[in-house]
């Protein structure tokens, strides 16, 4: 097992796991040249940033396997073991970058009244067993310190989303869904902060948002889900759950639940993928690729 004892109960309690130094910093030049070209067209005024931030479109990649072993063990033993993961794992470099969102207003502390909290997974139609994102990754390509547009994320999120869930067996299409709103029913929240190397593994119900930045550091992140193979389950007989599936249990206090979908699965290209893909084709029309 990666992860110890105490690693796995804070999981099911509170719905993350922080780790430390998973990557060597240095590592991360073979995935950091699109960030640095996107610094560069920034400051030359060819990149468009009314928002003070850009999501970059995915052009390198590297396995998670072999380029941080101790990242992929410590997923493996969230979700129940390698078999349970659909797929190769890689991170690429399609960074999520803070140049300076909010810089000219105060600062916010995490709270319910800071704006943009949502759940991912705008590519997929909601069920409390979705196998689509299983869970969720911020990757620090860069050092975070306090106040430099650092994510916040409520920790006490999984129960009211939960049973947000669990109200709609015939699924919900992520323009529908209200998931934000949750955030009223949560009174603990925090700021992701760190340094480049450290890894924060989410459970995908946890509420997260976006901050200000007026640190005059760019802050870049990855956010790369990890999907399973089946549909979580939460009532066996063996009782032999994933830690991600007993953390819901946790959250619902209950030891299983008879849950069954009535509604259809569903793909959904998001307006996010087509930009990106714009942005991509852009990218290698000024590259020559």
């Amino acid at each position: 097992m990666a992860l110890s004892a105490s690693e796995r109960d804070h999981f099911i309690e509170q719905g993350y796991l922080l780790s430390r130094r998973l990557y060597r910093s240095g590592d991360c030049r073979q995935v950091a040249r699109s960030g640095v070209r996107a610094t560069r067209l920034r400051s030359r005024g060819s990149l468009n940033l009314g928002s003070g931030a850009v999501h970059l479109p995915t052009m390198n990649r590297v396995e998670v396997k072999t380029f941080a072993p101790r990242a992929f063990e410590a997923i493996c033993d969230l979700s129940g073991g390698e078999e349970r993961i659909a797929g190769d794992l890689h991170w690429g470099d399609g960074f999520i970058i803070n140049f300076n969102v909010g810089a000219d207003q105060d600062w916010q502390e995490p709270s319910a009244e800071a704006p943009g909290w949502h759940k991912d997974g705008d590519w997929f139609r909601h069920f409390l067993d979705s196998p689509e994102q299983g869970l969720l990754s911020i990757v620090l390509w860069s050092d975070i310190d306090p106040r430099s547009g650092g994510t916040f994320i409520a920790p006490d999120s999984l129960g009211p989303i939960a049973r947000y869930l669990e109200q709609f067996p015939e699924g919900l299409r992520p323009v529908d869904a209200r998931f934000g709103e949750q955030i009223k029913h949560c009174q603990q929240f925090g700021e992701v902060t760190g340094r480049v190397g450290d890894v924060l593994l989410i459970h995908p119900y946890m509420l997260h948002a976006g901050s200000r930045n007026p640190s005059g550091r760019a802050r870049f992140i990855t956010n790369p889900p990890v999907s399973f193979v089946e549909p979580m389950q939460f009532h066996q007989a063996d009782g032999n759950y994933t830690l991600v599936e007993q953390a819901v249990l946790h959250a619902l206090d209950v030891d299983e639940l008879d849950y069954r979908i009535t509604g259809e699965r569903e793909r959904i290209v998001p307006e996010r993928e087509l930009r990106q893909r714009r942005m991509l084709e852009e990218q290698k029309a000024r590259l020559g690729t």
